[in-house]
């Protein structure tokens, strides 16, 4: 199964390059349900959604105010005859006279007529049904404007749009209450290893209970995936070649978590080669975790990846996280790294690998002198099993091979969580 350390960039892209040509040589590209806004969290619109009336669909109030025709507002001290009131949800039903002005809240239409809006805090009621306007107004002061925000027919949101909580507002802002989504992979997520035990259970002496698959879960869900948590599989051949073709049969994609080192009893590389796998990569140069691998095995695509927890988030985030993207029919979230200030000396080892770090932010960015960048500091951690530590983690770290320890004030890259 060795293929040689590959970097943590080209191991990403080999998965991208590997699970693009997959889903072109599919037709349909997958599975297209049909869900309620309420259950359209977080999917992948199969097909756009086009506007169906002009946003605003009126000429909109920004302010509460009065409205007015910015010809009889040109100068501060103008005073207007009050006309009536103009509420939100209610159309005004006549043009605005000339010498009037109309009251009006937040989100009403402007009446016929109007076309600014002077906002209340800079108008004087006089008692008499007249105001005196304390500042001029300008032609489309305080409004938007019908139509600047889409017009009818307009793609409200493109085929492949993700769906967040302003893109379902969107949504139900143009009527679309039942959007045609891409069906989410199914992810088998298998943990491996004797001491492993169900979250509920009380360990015994040497066992832990199983974090892994509840982590993986949660990380698979967050991609745009269907998480199927299978038992954990013992260090145990035949054991775990069974758990592997029931992840093969129930599951588009398969996560393994342990078993990939190279100790006595890590017998995940073993068996995925005596079930005719194929290897786009076993060994990548990077800490946590250099053990990870990506293939195939019996049609489907899989990653094992290193049990310790922070290894097992890592490296799922950089590899199997742009698979279950591409598979639920998104473009693939790229690592968006960033630059911060170390606000503490980092005793990092000169490794030829990348390492990746838990790291969280450092109050009161601004040091007096001037410099009001962000500031970071890596959380000290008892290895990569420290899951305490990684709870804690605000962002990540990511150092280049060769780096070495580093001084407070130096620039690192890091990638938000």
């Amino acid at each position: 199964m060795s293929l040689g350390l590959i970097s943590w960039q080209r191991a990403r892209q080999l998965v991208i390059d590997e699970l693009v040509g997959d889903l072109a040589a599919r037709a349909p590209r997958a599975p297209i349900v049909t869900v309620t806004l309420a259950a359209a969290q977080g999917r992948v619109l199969a097909e756009a959604v086009w506007v169906d009336r002009d946003l605003p669909p009126f000429h909109r109030a920004t302010r509460d105010g009065f409205a007015v025709r910015a010809a009889d507002a040109r100068q501060a001290g103008v005073v207007l005859a009050i006309g009536g009131e103009a509420r939100a949800g209610v159309a005004w039903a006549s043009a605005m006279c000339a010498g009037t002005t109309i009251e009006i809240a937040t989100g009403a239409p402007l009446p016929d007529g109007a076309d600014a809006v002077v906002m209340i805090e800079h108008v004087v009621r006089l008692g008499d049904g007249t105001v005196r306007l304390e500042r001029s107004a300008m032609p489309g002061e305080n409004v938007v404007p019908r139509g600047s925000e889409a017009c009818a027919g307009d793609v409200a949101l493109a085929c492949g749009s993700r769906l967040g909580p302003a893109q379902l507002a969107l949504l139900a802002s143009v009527g679309c209450a039942a959007p045609r989504v891409f069906a989410r992979p199914r992810v088998a997520v298998l943990a491996t290893g004797d001491e492993l035990v169900p979250v509920e259970a009380v360990p015994g002496a040497a066992q832990i209970r199983n974090s892994n698959a509840v982590q993986l879960a949660a990380q698979v869900a967050c991609a745009g995936g269907e998480p199927v948590l299978l038992p954990a599989a013992p260090d145990e051949p035949r054991a775990l070649k069974l758990a592997l073709e029931q992840a093969a049969a129930c599951a588009d994609q398969i996560v393994i978590a342990g078993g990939v080192s190279m100790g006595r009893y890590d017998l995940v590389g073993e068996v995925l080669a005596e079930l005719g796998a194929t290897f786009c990569f076993a060994g990548v140069a990077l800490r946590p975790g250099k053990p990870a691998a990506f293939g195939r095995v019996l049609g489907r695509p899989f990653f094992a990846l290193p049990g310790n927890p922070l290894s097992c988030l890592v490296t799922f985030e950089f590899f199997a996280r742009p698979a279950i993207e591409l598979a639920s029919g998104a473009t693939p979230t790229p690592l968006l790294l960033a630059r911060a200030t170390l606000a503490e000396p980092l005793a990092a080892p000169l490794l030829p690998l990348a390492q990746v770090l838990p790291a969280a932010l450092v109050d009161g960015n601004d040091d007096g002198a001037g410099d009001s960048g962000v500031r970071v500091r890596a959380i000290p951690t008892h290895g990569s099993g420290d899951l305490a530590a990684l709870a804690r983690a605000q962002l990540w770290l990511l150092l280049p091979p060769g780096c070495g320890p580093l001084a407070a004030g130096d620039e690192v890259a890091v990638l938000p969580r």
